[in-house]
């Protein structure tokens, strides 16, 4: 217990500023930072923000669809996230009859709204350190196996305790800090989640995968949802008999902008970031599983950009897939480079070097150097699974043959067919033949070429099922237990070296890492330098649109009714989107961007190119996460979707 308590003292008593804006606060102990929000201009309390006795800031916000956040916007359970959160529920709900990709979906009623099985979102009931009660029954003579049983058994306790299905209570238990700290989340769980808006793809996805982490941004990502409850308030499956479901907070909306050097904040929940690794993961990022993963998604997205570009039912179908490898594949290039130009790798270095020297003679001595070891075993491990993950892991056909609940609505043959022999030769080309499973062996001396593989995998159910059961096992029975049992030899030590980080920098805040869990970021609206003699300003405006604007290419080609509205004049000032430097990453999608007074100004989306190594390491004078200006939500609700009855629930601040 002196122990727990010491590292308790070590994670909040020295709360002091860090530099500029870095950190993702937990809720439950915003106190330690009420104090420095305030000076940099929030006029909200610490319960304002979290409490768990009355409604706070929190109870208008939601874990969306496992990935993403949404935001409560009105009593009627109407919220607000990213159009590319809601992407694969609008295409689900496209065809070439009722294209709401491309023509956007807006419904005049209740009625209209369309379900959604399976979206679910998540309120945060409570959350609160539990690390006494999961370690409860150590004792100092325990293996590490012993400690790990007993760990879990106390945890399964304690999600028992709290979890309540016919209230649709959930509960989880996270460890932070690589288990130096646990806490305790219980959440209430909603499946009845309605569309209700989402503006056309050329806006909600206007500048696409060409403007992607990219600044200036111009890109209305926005959709709406309702959430839906029985009659008494409870979650419940989809019914036409369930009602609007009645929050215990919403939050209020402003309409008077943000200016540069305002106070902004995200409340959302983050999904993972790893800012304490040792310099060896960050080489391996950097040189290794960036590159080639960059690689192999880049000849993927050429393949399916081939298809949808031919026809505009394949266009739908792989709309939303595109987009998700798209994604990652833009963001590991900035990732890339920003770590090399911060020369992140070096930084770790020196300062592993400094706690070596400074850990002469205490229980953290040589903990650098066996990290380092471990990474050297690990590597070659690792690579192999990222490569089964980033190629026969994607192909359709293998996935087909083994899966009873195949999406057959968006499957184009030709695509998985060219997808086949690229990603397989990729495969063979870059493992050694011990990464690789008996039967391909075999059957790649057999059938001498790939494309001959491929003509008998995709005539032969069995010839598919058989080859994707064989690469299946190969990473469940081989790579898998390899690098769970590394991985864990690699958390353990973490676990020493948290400590002994906290111990070596006694006057630095550490914030725990990400892990889709509610986090508050705060900073200020600010522009950015990311290259000499050039500045981007915070605020985009729809002039940026019309300059973009351009019909003969799919990213920038805009609705008329837009381009119409602009030549009328009077918008050409309208704000679209802008910057702050907030500290954000994956899953703050969709989080509300709330002023000093903690009202909506803005949602989230995105981060700049030059900033996305912040999941590593944090710069402030670069990393800045980029949001939608709610005043051009608000703006595309009314002028393109003529559906600001909406407003009419809505509260407005001014």
């Amino acid at each position: 217990m002196k122990r727990i308590l010491l590292i308790a003292a070590v994670l909040f008593a020295a709360w002091q500023p860090m530099m500029a804006d870095e950190g993702m606060w937990l809720p439950s102990l915003i106190s330690q930072r009420i104090a420095d929000m305030q000076a940099k201009g929030l006029k909200l309390s610490a319960e304002d923000l979290y409490s768990v006795n009355h409604s706070s800031l929190k109870d208008a916000i939601v874990l969306f669809g496992g990935g993403c956040t949404g935001e409560l916007v009105s009593d009627e359970g109407l919220l607000f996230t990213n159009h590319h959160c809601g992407y694969s529920y609008i295409q689900r709900h496209s065809s070439v009859e009722h294209d709401y990709l491309k023509d956007g979906f807006w419904a005049m009623n209740r009625a209209q709204e369309l379900p959604n099985p399976g979206l679910t979102v998540r309120f945060l009931v409570k959350m609160e350190d539990v690390t006494a009660a999961v370690l409860k029954g150590d004792k100092p003579k325990f293996t590490q196996e012993q400690r790990d049983v007993l760990i879990k058994k106390n945890i399964e306790a304690l999600r028992k305790q709290e979890t309540n299905p016919a209230k649709g209570l959930v509960a989880q238990v996270n460890a932070l800090y690589y288990g130096n700290q646990y806490f305790l989340y219980v959440f209430q769980e909603f499946r009845d989640v309605r569309l209700v808006g989402a503006p056309p793809s050329s806006i909600g996805k206007f500048g696409g995968e060409t403007d992607n982490w990219m600044w200036p941004r111009h890109t209305g990502d926005f959709s709406i949802f309702r959430i839906y409850a029985d009659k008494d308030g409870n979650p419940a499956d989809y019914s036409p008999e369930n009602v609007p479901y009645h929050p215990k907070k919403s939050f209020t909306v402003s309409r008077k902008g943000v200016n540069e050097g305002d106070f902004t904040f995200v409340y959302g929940c983050p999904g993972s970031t790893q800012e304490y690794v040792h310099s060896e993961a960050v080489r391996y990022v950097q040189d290794i599983s960036d590159p080639e993963k960059i690689a192999l998604r880049t000849t993927r997205l050429e393949i399916m950009k081939k298809y949808m570009d031919r026809d505009q039912a394949v266009r739908i179908q792989y709309s939303s897939k595109y987009a998700s490898v798209a994604n990652a594949w833009k963001k590991w290039q900035g990732e890339e480079k920003g770590l090399r130009k911060n020369k992140i790798v070096q930084a770790k270095q020196a300062y592993e070097k400094r706690f070596a020297d400074w850990a002469v003679g205490t229980r953290y001595e040589g903990l650098t150097d066996r990290l380092a070891q471990l990474y050297a075993a690990w590597e070659p491990v690792y690579r192999a699974y990222e490569y089964y993950n980033e190629t026969v892991r994607t192909l359709e056909r293998l996935n087909m043959a083994t899966s009873r609940n195949f999406n057959f609505k968006d499957y184009y043959e030709p695509i998985d067919s060219e997808m086949f022999v690229a990603m397989m030769t990729a495969f063979d080309n870059a493992l050694d033949d011990s990464y690789k499973p008996a039967l391909f062996l075999q059957k790649r001396a057999q059938y001498g070429s790939m494309e001959n593989w491929r003509d008998a995998v995709f005539a032969d159910s069995l010839e598919a099922r058989e080859l994707a059961r064989s690469l299946t096992d190969f990473v469940n029975q081989n790579l898998a237990p390899q690098v769970s049992a590394l991985n864990q030899s690699i958390n353990l030590l973490y676990k020493d070296y948290m400590q002994g980080q906290m111990e070596f920098e006694p006057e630095k805040a550490f914030y725990p890492d990400a892990n889709l869990t509610l986090r508050i970021a705060y900073g200020s609206v600010a522009g950015y330098s990311p290259s000499d003699a050039v500045y981007y300003r915070p605020v985009s405006t729809l002039k940026g649109i019309i300059e973009k604007d351009n019909p003969d290419i799919f990213d920038y080609n805009i609705p008329q009714v837009l381009r119409d509205i602009y030549a009328a004049g009077g918008h050409e000032n309208q704000p679209v989107c802008f910057l702050a430097t907030n500290h954000t990453t994956g899953g703050n999608s969709g989080s509300p961007v709330l002023n000093a007074e903690g009202q909506l100004v803005g949602i989230n989306f995105d981060r700049v190119w030059e900033g996305t190594m912040s999941d590593l390491a944090f710069d402030p004078e670069i990393c800045r996460n980029i949001s939608l200006d709610i005043r051009y939500l608000l703006f595309t609700i009314k002028e393109i979707g003529h559906a600001d009855y909406l407003f009419d629930e809505m509260h407005f601040a001014d």
